[in-house]
C-alpha cells in the first residue's frame, strides 16, 4: 500500500465536496497553501463537484491534487490510503458510509481521523479493528470537531494545571458550555440515526447508557456519573443550565482518555457538561425549553412515522449549513470548573471563535490531521486512541497558534 516515507501526500481530505469538506480545504488552503511544508490532496466521488471546489477555492487551488474515490469502493479507498499518511474523513453518517474508510487505513497501516459523535459507531469501529490497527500501526482518532476536542483538550488542559498547582488530578470536573451556531442536514441525519440504532436494538441501548461505553473492555464499569437531564440551577456558574446534546459523546470520549492512561485523572473521576442558559427567571425558562427540545428530538427519532418524515426533509439540506456570515459570527465558550480530592479549585476556559460546529469544527479538524502526520512520534503504537491521548498538548498549541481555539485558566 505505499511505504509512509514514499507517500506524496502528508494529508489527504476525504469527503472534499461535503458541506465541512470544503470549509477545511479553504482552512488547508488558507494556512498551508498547495506545494509547501505540508502535502496535502482533496478527494471526493464526483469529478464535477471536485472541478467546482477547485474554482470556488480560486486560483491558489490551481495545482491542488484532487482525486475521485467512493466511500463504498473498497479498491479506491485502498488505492487513496497508499496517497497519504493521513486521511481525513468528512463523510458521515459515519455509520452508514464510514467503516470502508477505517478498514482500508488500517489494513494499510494509515492514519485516520474524522469529526464523527456516534457512539454506536465509534464502538462498533473499536470492536472490530482495535487488534488489527494495533497490529498494522493505523492510528486512528475520532472525535476531532466542535465533539470532542474542547471538551477531551479542555479537561486534559484543566488537569494539567491542576497537577502543576497541587501535584495531583481533580477528582471532578464540570463542563459548562455556551454556544452559537447552526446545524447541517447531515448532522442532524446523524443524530437521527444514531436514535433509530438505539430504538431498534434493547442491548445497544443498554450499552450506550453506560458511561464508560468506550473503554477498553474491563474497565467499562466504574463511579456513577452525574448526568443533567433537565433544569437545573448549577451554584458554581451562578447559572441555570440544561442538559447538553453533545455530552454523550463527549463524556464517554473522555472517560475513554482516562482509561488509556491508566486512570491519570483517578479511579473515582466524576465528569459531567450542560448548556449554560443565565440566570434568574429568563435562564430557567429557557433551560427548560432546551430541556423540552432535547426530549422531542429523542421522541421524534424514536417513533418510526416522525423520524422518515424528519429524514425526508434532512435529505434536502444535505451538504447544506449555516452561511459563511454566520460561521463568523458564532462562537463557543466552555467552562470548566474543577474540585481536587481535597477540596481545591480550579477554574479554566476553552473558547472557540467561529461557529462551532462548522468554522470552528473544520479549524480544529485541520489542525488535528496536520498534528497527527507531524507531530505524533512515528513509533507511537497503532490502535484506537482519544484527541488527548495521541494528539494531547501539541494540538492544543496548534489551536491556539492557528485555528482561533484558545485554553486559558480563570483562576
Amino acid at each position: 500500500m505505499g511505504d509512509l516515507k514514499t507517500k506524496p501526500f502528508d494529508v489527504l481530505v476525504f469527503g472534499a465536496t461535503s458541506f465541512v469538506g470544503k470549509i477545511l480545504c479553504r482552512y488547508l488552503l488558507e494556512q498551508y497553501g498547495v506545494g509547501g511544508t505540508l502535502k496535502w490532496a482533496a478527494a471526493a466521488r464526483s469529478k464535477a463537484k471536485l472541478d467546482a471546489l477547485r474554482t470556488n477555492l480560486g486560483q491558489r487551488a490551481n495545482q491542488l491534487t484532487m482525486l475521485t474515490a467512493d466511500a463504498a469502493d473498497a479498491a479506491s479507498l485502498r488505492a487513496l490510503c497508499a496517497q497519504a499518511r493521513v486521511i481525513v474523513s468528512t463523510v458521515g453518517p459515519y455509520a452508514l458510509h464510514g467503516q470502508p474508510l477505517v478498514h482500508a487505513c488500517v489494513e494499510s497501516s494509515t492514519d485516520y481521523c474524522d469529526i464523527t459523535g456516534e457512539v454506536q459507531w465509534i464502538r462498533r469501529m473499536i470492536h472490530l479493528y482495535e487488534s488489527a490497527a494495533r497490529a498494522s500501526g493505523a492510528r486512528i482518532v475520532h472525535c476531532c470537531g466542535f465533539d470532542s476536542l474542547p471538551s477531551d483538550l479542555g479537561v486534559l488542559f484543566t488537569q494539567n494545571e491542576a497537577r502543576k498547582r497541587w501535584g495531583q488530578p481533580c477528582a471532578r470536573v464540570k463542563m459548562r458550555v455556551k454556544v452559537r451556531g447552526g446545524y447541517s442536514g447531515g448532522t442532524a441525519l446523524s443524530m437521527l440515526n444514531v436514535i433509530e440504532e438505539v430504538a431498534n436494538d434493547a442491548a445497544l441501548r443498554k450499552a450506550l447508557g453506560n458511561p464508560y461505553a468506550l473503554c477498553p473492555e474491563g474497565q467499562t464499569k466504574g463511579p456513577r456519573q452525574p448526568d443533567v437531564k433537565g433544569p437545573l440551577y448549577d451554584d458554581d456558574v451562578n447559572s441555570w443550565v440544561a442538559p447538553f446534546v453533545m455530552s454523550a459523546i463527549n463524556t464517554r470520549i473522555v472517560h475513554r482518555t482516562n482509561a488509556l492512561t491508566g486512570h491519570a485523572y483517578g479511579s473515582s473521576f466524576l465528569y459531567d457538561e450542560a448548556m449554560l442558559c443565565g440566570p434568574g427567571v429568563k435562564g430557567s425558562l429557557r433551560a427548560g425549553a432546551i430541556s423540552a427540545a432535547v426530549g422531542a428530538v429523542g421522541v421524534m427519532g424514536s417513533v418510526t412515522p416522525l423520524r422518515k418524515l424528519a429524514e425526508r426533509a434532512l435529505l434536502t439540506m444535505s451538504g447544506e449549513g449555516p452561511s459563511p456570515q454566520a460561521q463568523e459570527s458564532g462562537f463557543f465558550e466552555a467552562r470548566f470548573s474543577a474540585t481536587s480530592a481535597t477540596g481545591e479549585r480550579l477554574r479554566t476556559r476553552v473558547r472557540g471563535d467561529r461557529d462551532p460546529g462548522y468554522g470552528s469544527t473544520g479549524k480544529m479538524l485541520g489542525e488535528a490531521a496536520v498534528c497527527l502526520a507531524t507531530d505524533v512520534p512515528k513509533d507511537k503504537a497503532g490502535g484506537f486512541w482519544t484527541p488527548a491521548t495521541l494528539l494531547g498538548e501539541p494540538l492544543i498549541a496548534r489551536l491556539g497558534a492557528r485555528a482561533g481555539v484558545t485554553f486559558s485558566v480563570d483562576g
